[in-house]
């Protein structure tokens, strides 16, 4: 019996570029003689995609869709789509035609020679210059918990089945994609390629879903803030004790009265803002598991398109 592939194909406000995507999909197929099947999960748009996903599951039978009931996130999309996936492997890509689909060839052809992850890691991307900065920033901090991430990251993968019965199991909310699949173990394939500039629609990658992303990485990988809590706060109790003694040498011995409203204030105002940050790491640690102890569902569905 012929493999089959699933492509799994998160959509949030991507009209336009969805019809281009499943073509590109479909020529792969073709050329490499694979049946297969695209499931696309559209993740609350509020734009034309939700039609053009239903124009599209009219024309081809192998089109699947899952409609959220509103806007759950990437990570929720990327994990229904995986759920729904019934292929030998499943292969994850972007619907704003940023992933070449020749590397879409080249991970499936690793898969064929025994590879379990295959994962293309942005070398290079036709990025701004704000969005190239802050990805590099946030992936080198990644490295130290995590070696083996890429430092441009990867959104775009295949997994084997016996890899993708393992994702499934993770039941997690506030999660790093990235990081679940490189924790997962198994052998991995690195492929590098240079991302796209994109030319249909813009991305709805925002600031603030950035920043959130940042720190579910940071929090979800290790315990690293917690260490450096720990040994920022003993290094500042040591230098106050320090500086005490200094003040009571001072003081005691040379006769120098202590004086100076600024080295106190600027004292209190250091010490303060220091509190306040591990008070706010502590509290991004409680709310994680309060969200989780509430047992939510990941996503909720509203539609569903194809034979589940």
């Amino acid at each position: 019996m012929a493999k089959r592939i699933s492509f799994v194909v998160p959509v949030f406000r991507n009209s336009g570029s969805l019809e281009p995507t499943h073509n590109r999909i479909k020529d792969l197929f073709l050329r490499l003689g694979y049946e297969g099947e695209i499931v696309f999960v559209n993740d609350g748009s509020d734009d034309n995609s939700q039609k053009e996903l239903e124009a599209l599951h009219q024309k081809d039978s192998n089109v699947k869709v899952i409609s959220f009931s509103r806007n759950f996130g990437q990570v929720a999309a990327i994990t229904a789509g995986f759920r729904a996936a019934t292929g030998d492997c499943a292969l994850l890509m972007s619907a704003d035609l940023q992933d070449p689909i020749e590397k879409a060839e080249e991970m499936i052809r690793t898969w064929e020679s025994g590879g379990e992850i295959a994962i293309c890691f942005r070398s290079e991307r036709e990025d701004g210059f704000f969005a190239r900065i802050t990805s590099a920033f946030f992936y080198r901090l990644i490295k130290v918990a995590l070696p083996k991430m890429p430092e441009g990251g990867f959104d775009f993968l295949l997994l084997d089945r016996k890899v993708l019965v393992e994702y499934n199991k993770l039941d997690e909310r506030n999660r790093f994609f990235q990081g679940d699949i490189l924790w997962l173990g198994f052998n991995v394939t690195f492929i590098p390629y240079s991302r796209q500039k994109r030319t249909i629609g813009k991305s709805q990658w925002s600031f603030s879903k950035k920043l959130k992303y940042f720190i579910d990485g940071l929090l979800n990988t290790s315990y690293i803030p917690i260490r450096l809590m720990s040994v920022f706060g003993l290094v500042t109790a040591l230098t106050g004790f320090l500086y005490a003694l200094l003040i009571v040498y001072e003081r005691t011995i040379q006769k120098v009265p202590f004086s100076g409203w600024a080295p106190i204030m600027i004292l209190i105002l250091i010490i303060g803002g220091i509190i306040m940050l591990m008070l706010g790491i502590i509290g991004e640690y409680l709310w994680r598991s309060y969200d989780e102890s509430r047992k939510r569902p990941l996503y909720i569905i509203d539609k569903k398109l194809g034979d589940f």
